[in-house]
């Protein structure tokens, strides 16, 4: 996702695209991503977790070379949708994955922390490697780097992944079958809901954003009675009957609302308001990546087996507001990369992994092995839809303040949107705060005897 935005203006020179064909560059990779999550992480338990994350990453890799080596423009927003669709289906299986092999507490805990300080690390180093490849090798290269990184994964996994049994989602090995209506419903509710959430903030209310605001909630409708009446639904009830999924649900919701549009908003405030190169932008927030990284292999597992996922949560979302609020106070034109950028930003840094993994882990642990997979799509859903409407809100907000301020130079006043925009942000995460303490993320007992036998772990 980050690596791609630096590369958009060579992208556009180079196969003609305008302002809007690269608004759909993005676009074409969010909305497949953020629809599909949901039916393909009940694909995972019906299909075979191994064989959904293999289908997953063949598919990512196929697509990353198709853009690649895109001549035009059709080409690449193809490659960019099969991209969404590849990603949509590794997300849940991995999680799932993780969940079935690291069975001991302490080792899920390591696990989960791994994974988080990934997925940050990724958001904060893409928007750099994505700038040093375009000045270096061209912009076909953020896609082509993939090609071989997908290659090594496919070959290795049927090694180190368990394998699934027969054609089967149950660990009774019993055949299910899988809703193709509420599938359809569902994804189409989602794309609607995602679309309508990129659209709404450029091109406001057009025939475009109504039809998806009406699809939304008829498919969304439809769906529901579905659920309701369908003997093997993609959401099965009894999920959301589980409290830490409940929670989960909610907290990845305020997760996705508050660090997805910091990113976006910081790369504004730098680039425009601050006179970034993108470059430079990118390597600025390089230390939020390292940073993650350190304390999701250190701190985290200890503060997760220490004081639980719930006190994690609520002390991520703690840190996650004080930094965005250090960026609403401290950033300005002319302000110090030292005294203000790099503060905000490892307080930042420090709080993205304990989110990541407090909001998502309990949740993932708490469900039966064999939704495990319902549910990693449904909270990598929820963090979707809540990236998505919280980026919208928040960029409108801004873009309003910004149009409707009387006084100051261009770059003043749309600082000042921006800085009203992460305080909205650093307010979603005070919500998600009092979501933690108030639902609660407390990992379940299990039951005496639930345990795996040691034989089974070492198997596994």
């Amino acid at each position: 996702m980050s690596i791609v935005n630096v590369a958009l203006p060579a992208m556009g020179a180079a196969l003609t695209l305008t302002e809007s064909g690269l608004t759909w560059v993005v676009n074409a990779y969010q909305l497949t991503f953020g629809g599909l999550q949901l039916v393909a992480g009940r694909a995972a338990d019906v299909v075979g977790r191994r064989r959904m994350f293999q289908a997953g990453i063949a598919l990512f890799t196929g697509a990353s070379l198709l853009a690649g080596l895109a001549p035009d423009a059709g080409t690449l927003l193809l490659g960019r949708a099969i991209q969404g669709v590849g990603a949509a289906i590794v997300v849940p299986a991995e999680l799932a994955l993780i969940a079935a092999i690291f069975t001991e507490p302490a080792a899920y805990r390591r696990a989960f922390a791994v994974w988080s300080a990934m997925a940050a690390a990724g958001a904060g180093s893409g928007v750099a490697l994505g700038g040093l490849l375009t000045q270096t090798l061209g912009w076909p290269w953020i896609f082509l780097i993939n090609v071989p990184i997908g290659v090594v994964a496919l070959v290795l996994s049927p090694r180190l992944l368990p394998a699934d049994p027969p054609w089967a989602g149950r660990a009774s090995g019993a055949r299910t079958r899988l809703d193709l209506a509420g599938g359809l419903t569902a994804t189409g509710s989602l794309l609607a809901v995602v679309l309508l959430a990129t659209e709404l903030p450029t091109a406001g209310w057009t025939p475009l954003t109504n039809t998806a605001a009406v699809a939304t909630l008829g498919l969304g409708t439809v769906f529901a009675v579905n659920q309701r009446r369908h003997p093997a639904p993609i959401l099965p009830p009894q999920l959301l009957r589980i409290r830490q999924v409940r929670a989960g649900v909610a907290a990845n919701a305020l997760v996705g609302a508050s660090h997805v549009p910091a990113f976006v908003l910081l790369s504004l405030m730098l680039q425009q308001a601050m006179g970034y190169s993108a470059l430079a932008a990118g390597f600025a927030v390089l230390p939020i990546a390292a940073v993650n990284m350190v304390t999701a292999r250190t701190a985290l597992p200890w503060a997760m087996g220490r004081f639980g996922s719930r006190v994690v949560l609520a002390a991520g979302m703690f840190l996650l507001a004080l930094g965005l609020a250090g960026y609403a106070i401290l950033l300005h034109p002319g302000a110090g990369y030292l005294t203000a950028v790099l503060p905000a930003s490892l307080i930042f840094a420090v709080g993205l992994p304990a989110v990541f993994v407090g909001s998502t882990a309990p949740a993932v642990r708490s469900a039966p092995e064999s939704q495990q997979g319902a549910a990693s799509g449904l909270v990598n859903t929820a963090q979707r839809l809540g990236a998505a409407l919280g980026l919208t809100a928040l960029l409108m907000a801004s873009a309003a303040w910004t149009d409707n301020r009387g006084s100051g130079d261009g770059a003043t006043a749309l600082a000042d949107g921006l800085r009203l925009g992460f305080a909205g942000a650093a307010a979603i995460a005070v919500l998600g705060i009092l979501c933690a303490l108030s639902v609660g993320t407390r990992e379940p007992k299990k039951p005496a005897g639930g345990d795996t036998p040691p034989q089974e772990a070492v198997a596994r």
